[in-house]
C-alpha cells in the first residue's frame, strides 16, 4: 500500500486521505492537477517525499489533459501548471525538485508533443518507485545507528505516511525493529496538527512497535531523566550547511537533547538537500492558519477564548551544530557537514 501512487486502471492519481486517520483509512482519486494542489495545500497528502511525488504526478495529470498539438505549447502548459503546484506549500524542497525533474525530463525529451504525455508518467512513475528504494537504504543505513534496547524519541511522522512508502527517520526505526533489535518509541504529538499522535502511532501500530506518545514539551524531561538514547527526524529541507527545517517543534527537541548529550539524528534522502541555499535562515518557512492552533477543544468547548489570534508556522530550522549525523541514501553524514554533504549530493547527480 503506497501513500500516493497511480490507478492505471481510471487514470487517475490515488492517495490516502491522511486528514481521516487514524480513524479511517480513507483513499481518494484525483483527476486534475489543481486537485492535487488543493490536496497538498490541504495536508490530505504531507511529508516531503510524498509531496514530491504526487507534484511530479500532477504534472502527469495535466499532461494527459493537455490539447497541445506542439512541444512548445505543452511546455508552456506544464510550467503553468507547475507554478500552480509549487505555490502549495513554499517549505519543502521536494516539492520543488519534483516538479523541476518532470519539466527537465520534458526539456530533454526528443519526441512529439502526442508522445510526452505517457513518458511523463512513466517518469514519475520512475520517481515514485525510486522514492522507496533511497527510503529502504536510508534506513538499512541508518538501522546501524541504533541500538538494541535503545528509547527513540521521534517528532511529527516520517514513516510510509510520509514517503511513497516505507519512511525516512520512522523507516529506520522500523527496520530496527525488523533486525529484532528491541526498541521503544516516545512519540512526540506534534501540535497543532498532531502528526505524531494519529500518523506515527498509527502506524507503529501496523509495525507492532512499542511506544507511547508524550505531549511535545515532556520531551525534555524524558532526554534529562536518562530515559532516552537517541533523537530522530526528518525534514522538509536542508540547507548546504546542514541547518534543517523540519515541523514545529523540532528545534527545541534538538536543543533538549544536545544539552543531554543525546545523539541527534535527522534522515533524510539528497533531493532534499538544497544546496542552492547557504544556511538555515534563508529557507522559506509557511506559516499556516490560525484556525489550526486555535480549534483545539476540550469536552466540546473551545480552549482559546473567543476572538483570540495565533500564530502558526509550519516549520523552524534546527541549527547544524545540533546534529550529530545526517542519515542520506548515500550514507551516513558527518561533521563538517558543509564539506560533505555538498560531496554526497553532487555524488548523487554525478
Amino acid at each position: 500500500m503506497r501513500t500516493v501512487e497511480w490507478d492505471y486502471a481510471s487514470g487517475n492519481l490515488r492517495m490516502i486521505d491522511q486528514r481521516r486517520l487514524p480513524r479511517e483509512l480513507v483513499f481518494v482519486s484525483l483527476d486534475d492537477y489543481g486537485q492535487v494542489a488543493i490536496a497538498i495545500q490541504d495536508m490530505i497528502v504531507r511529508g516531503a517525499p510524498a509531496i514530491g511525488a504526487a507534484a511530479a504526478f500532477g504534472l502527469a495529470l495535466a499532461a494527459q489533459k493537455s490539447h497541445a498539438t506542439d512541444k512548445i505549447s505543452l511546455h508552456n502548459e506544464l510550467e503553468q501548471a507547475a507554478q500552480v503546484l509549487r505555490s502549495s506549500r513554499p517549505t519543502a524542497v521536494n516539492l520543488a525538485w519534483g516538479l523541476k525533474r518532470i519539466l527537465n525530463f520534458v526539456d530533454r525529451s526528443d519526441v512529439s508533443a502526442q508522445e510526452l504525455p505517457s513518458l511523463i508518467l512513466e517518469e514519475a512513475q520512475r520517481i515514485a518507485d525510486e522514492d522507496v528504494e533511497i527510503n529502504r537504504r536510508m534506513a538499512t543505513l541508518g538501522a546501524g545507528l541504533i541500538d538494541d534496547g535503545d528509547t527513540v524519541i521521534h517528532h511529527c511522522n516520517t514513516g510510509a505516511l510520509a514517503t511513497v512508502d516505507w519512511g525516512t527517520a520512522l523507516g529506520v526505526i522500523r527496520m530496527a525493529h525488523e533486525m529484532g533489535k528491541h526498541i521503544h518509541v516516545l512519540v512526540d504529538e506534534t501540535r497543532p496538527r498532531l502528526q505524531g499522535s494519529r500518523l506515527t502511532a498509527w502506524e507503529l501500530e501496523q509495525y507492532r512497535i512499542p511506544y507511547q506518545i508524550i505531549c511535545d514539551n515532556a520531551a525534555g524531561y524524558f532526554l534529562h531523566s536518562g530515559q532516552v538514547q537517541k533523537v530522530l527526524f526528518g525534514g522538509d529541507r536542508m540547507a548546504a550547511n546542514g541547518d534543517v527545517a523540519n515541523k514545529i517543534g523540532t528545534y527545541m527537541l534538538a536543543l533538549a537533547a544536545h544539552d543531554n548529550s543525546v545523539p541527534v539524528y535527522a534522515v533524510i534522502p539528497t533531493s532534499t538537500i538544497d544546496l542552492a541555499i547557504k544556511q538555515g535562515g534563508d529557507i522559506p518557512i509557511e506559516e499556516r492558519q490560525p484556525e489550526e492552533v486555535l480549534s483545539l477543544q476540550i469536552n466540546g468547548s473551545f480552549v482559546a477564548p473567543k476572538g483570540a489570534e495565533a500564530r502558526n508556522p509550519a516549520f523552524d530550522v534546527t541549527p547544524h551544530r545540533l546534529l550529530s549525523a545526517i542519515v542520506t541514501e548515500n550514507g551516513v553524514v558527518y561533521p563538517p557537514f558543509d564539506q560533505n554533504l555538498t560531496i554526497t549530493v553532487k555524488g548523487t547527480q554525478s
